[in-house]
């Protein structure tokens, strides 16, 4: 952009890091690298920042949920929550070196005509592009912001999209089309029915008297933790109302500055005998010129102005009482400008910063007046197609966040391994429902091993596999059973073998090669024999029958020695599975055969946890199941959850089996995820220790408010930093009573972490309740209306209309 006084501005649009996300290290860091690339503008040089922040609500996208009945109903759940939309602009503008220094009396707004005093010079456009891409370069170096130049058709819009001049003028939201307002500058600033107030801190006086990158969030620390947000985020995110928040400072000759300011303190010195304030004045003259020289500081001249606006005249004094308690926040006092709005107003307009009123700006050095420039933005979603639906912590917008795929190809992660850590009553099993919910929904096949009975109301809901033991309905399984398109590989059959064996022997007793050869040959004859024999049902009485009638012949026959395998001995111990037997119904299930296509299975081993046979033998078959979709299944997402049960499985000798789990799951497009409740347990069990936390690069807790004061136990032992400490101990501080939700920490590897809400619909909340009377109530519904679908739709109807 080019003005007719000669300035020269080039237009970025910022993309700043998300807010609550940054750590004390992060924005002393951040703010070194704003001074560094500052630094590099020549002299004569404005640095403009401009933050829109408009209300707005979220937009429901029915197509992307498609047909799936709690996605449709999040969707209804959500439209129109409103948040307020961040965009951030950054202008650098370079005036001519003879330009005159622009004041209110003299601004452009009121000249009757305006004449260029000189053409531009090409070396002071190409210098100054040299030092705008240095500035560039700096903050992109620094990995907090990322600045994209500004077109022509961003800066000056289109016939049907307004560009960022255009809509400042106008005040037209981001992706409004083009409308002309009238702006009325007399009795108060108005655009079109645009009611706005404009309030400054332009005066030394008025700013705080300390300031720094951070400062502390009240609301999300502890007394053993301080939570940082930027110095500015109280007048930026966290200003809840329409507003844009401007940020100049403005780069003079230093030399020049100085001189002015010895001037001064000279002149003050001289009149210091008359009063005390011009004595107080010097002083404070005279630490400034020292400061600037000893320290090396830039002198800069600098002025932020947030300009709010609302539609309804009646809503102005809230809006101003807002924006004061934001600035006292910074220990500012807010100046409502009045007669100077206009001025401050105009200048504002992208490519006239020059023209920017100096009497309305204050000296100070470039390493403080960087600490009131706006740091962050709101939280952003993954662009990524696979992800769960989260909600951001200041308003609850969803947000589509990926922490399985994207993690790894931005080198965040090297597996998609989870470790979720949450105490009872925390919402755990909110957010495990909610994820595995999303994961089936997108294809997954998800197998799962509870224990609680948690996963029931979604299992019914996708129609999957539920296995539970009840006296009437034990537990069932048909290891021997193959598929349509599965065939009897090496893998099967050592899977069957396992089994086999581990029902014979226990677990200090030693099977001899010869038994496992004659356990192999016998399985290889029996899947040969049904092959002869079409009409026999494979299953383990059928194996049993087998070897009673045909394989005890192979061994009359003298080809196996009974030292080799004494089958007699095997069919004894293993008789108990054979029809008739105490558990006959374990290994010779008719339905739910097709383990290696259901998309969805729960294990719900709660009652036979402590079962000294059944447990071994249901958690083989278990991990069987899921080995065999890990290596059959080629290119679909796979996750197996494994809840409480796990402390049952490491006891029985599973480790092995988890260790394996956890280390190889990545290479076949798998997730392995841990669900614990006791930080105790953690430290305790070596295998959770060293195979499952090391292997997990995804942490996922939620609220730890029990464990506040030995939680350094729990951050040594996850090596979690001392910013994801103060990020866990924030969740649910400062919850919006208003709204039911509970907020979940996750952390990427150590690398990144953020804070999120598992809000969710109340269809969604009715599926996932583990409260014991509302599962009832839904089963209750469910038997009414025919399905579970239509109960939960029936009950959270007359839950509204009850609410209402």
């Amino acid at each position: 952009m080019l003005s007719v006084q000669g300035d020269i501005t080039v237009g970025y649009e910022a993309t700043l890091p998300e807010i609550f996300t940054l750590g004390q290290r992060d924005y002393e860091a951040y703010h070194q690298a704003l001074v560094k690339a500052i630094r590099v503008l020549p002299p004569h040089s404005i640095f403009h920042k401009q933050d829109w922040f408009a209300e707005t609500g979220h937009k429901a996208d029915f197509d992307k949920a498609g047909d799936a009945f709690l996605s449709r109903a999040s969707e209804r759940f959500f439209n129109e929550r409103p948040y307020l939309d961040h965009r951030c602009y950054v202008f650098l503008t370079r005036k001519p070196d003879d330009r005159k220094v622009s004041t209110s009396a003299t601004s452009n707004i009121l000249r009757k005509s305006i004449v260029p005093e000189q053409g531009v010079r090409e070396k002071l456009f190409n210098d100054f592009l040299d030092s705008a891409g240095q500035l560039e370069r700096i903050l992109k170096d620094s990995g907090f912001v990322t600045l994209r130049r500004l077109d022509n058709d961003a800066l000056a819009g289109t016939a049907n999209h307004p560009g960022i001049i255009e809509r400042y003028c106008f005040l037209l939201d981001d992706g409004q089309h083009s409308m002309i307002r009238d702006i009325h500058l007399k009795d108060g600033l108005r655009i079109g029915d645009r009611h706005c107030q404009l309030f400054t801190l332009s005066d030394a006086e008025d700013v705080p008297a300390l300031c720094g990158p951070r400062i502390n969030y009240d609301r999300y620390s502890t007394d053993r933790t301080k939570f940082s947000v930027g110095f500015a985020s109280p007048l930026g995110q966290l200003l809840d109302c329409n507003h844009i928040f401007n940020q100049y400072i403005f780069i003079e000759d230093a030399r020049k500055t100085l001189k002015k300011m010895e001037a001064k303190r000279l002149r003050l010195q001289s009149l210091s005998a008359y009063s005390r304030e011009n004595a107080i004045a010097r002083d404070a003259t005279n630490d400034f010129l020292n400061e600037a020289i000893s320290e090396q500081r830039m002198p800069v001249r600098a002025h932020f102005n947030v300009l709010a606006w609302t539609d309804d005249p009646a809503q102005r004094n809230e809006v101003k009482n807002r924006v004061s308690s934001a600035m006292a926040q910074l220990d500012a006092v807010a100046k409502q400008e009045t007669d100077g709005s206009p001025q401050v107003w105009f200048a504002g307009i992208p490519g006239n910063e020059a023209d920017f009123p100096m009497n309305d700006t204050f000296d100070t050095f470039l390493e403080q007046a960087t600490c009131f420039l706006n740091l962050e933005t709101g939280y952003r979603s993954s662009l990524s197609p696979f992800g769960i639906r989260l909600g951001d912590r200041l308003n609850g917008r969803p947000m589509h966040v990926d922490i399985s795929d994207e993690p790894i190809k931005m080198g965040l992660t090297t597996n998609r391994n989870k470790f979720i850590l949450g105490p009872s009553g925390s919402g755990k099993s909110f957010f495990t429902n909610h994820m595995v919910r999303s994961y089936y929904e997108q294809g997954a096949h998800v197998v799962l091993l509870d224990v609680g009975h948690s996963y029931r109301g979604l299992c019914d809901l996708v129609d999957g596999y539920y296995f539970t033991y009840s006296e009437a309905n034990p537990i069932k399984f048909n290891p021997f059973y193959l598929t349509d398109g599965d065939v009897l590989d090496t893998e099967k059959k050592e899977s069957i073998k396992t089994l086999l064996l581990a029902l014979w022997k226990k677990e200090d007793e030693r099977f001899t090669r010869s038994e496992y050869v004659a356990l192999s040959n016998a399985l290889t004859g029996y899947y040969a024999y049904l092959e002869a024999n079409r009409d026999i049902f494979p299953c383990f009485n059928t194996f049993y029958d087998y070897l009673m009638e045909v394989y005890l012949k192979v061994l009359e026959d003298g080809k196996v020695k009974e030292k080799d395998f004494d089958v007699s001995n095997f069919l004894y111990v293993l008789n108990p599975y054979y029809k008739g037997g105490e558990f006959d119904y374990l290994l010779n299930a008719t339905e739910n055969l097709d383990l290696l296509h259901q998309r969805f299975i729960v294990f719900e081993l709660d009652a036979i946890k402590d079962h000294p046979i059944l447990f071994p033998a249901v958690t083989l078959i278990i991990m069987d199941v899921f080995i065999s979709k890990m290596r059959k299944l080629k290119g679909i997402r796979k996750a197996i959850l494994i809840e409480e049960c796990w402390k049952a499985i490491a006891k029985e000798g599973m480790a092995e089996y988890i260790k394996y789990l956890f280390k190889t799951v990545r290479k076949f497009y798998g997730e392995a995820i841990v669900v614990t409740q006791e930080v105790e347990d953690i430290i305790s069990s070596p295998v959770v220790k060293q195979a499952i936390i090391n292997n997990s690069d995804c942490k996922i807790l939620l609220d730890q408010s029990k464990y506040q004061n030995k939680f350094d136990d729990i951050q040594q032992l996850m090596g979690l930093t001392d910013k994801e400490k103060a990020q866990i101990l924030s969740m649910n501080r400062a919850n919006d009573p208003k709204r039911k939700y509970k907020e979940v920490f996750i952390s990427l590897g150590g690398q990144l972490s953020k804070v999120y809400r598992t809000e969710v619909s109340l269809e969604e909340y009715l599926c996932y309740s583990t409260e014991e009377s509302e599962k009832v109530k839904v089963q209750e519904y469910a038997a009414k209306y025919g399905s579970i679908r239509k109960g939960i739709m029936a009950l959270a109807n007359d839950l509204r209309n009850n609410n209402h």
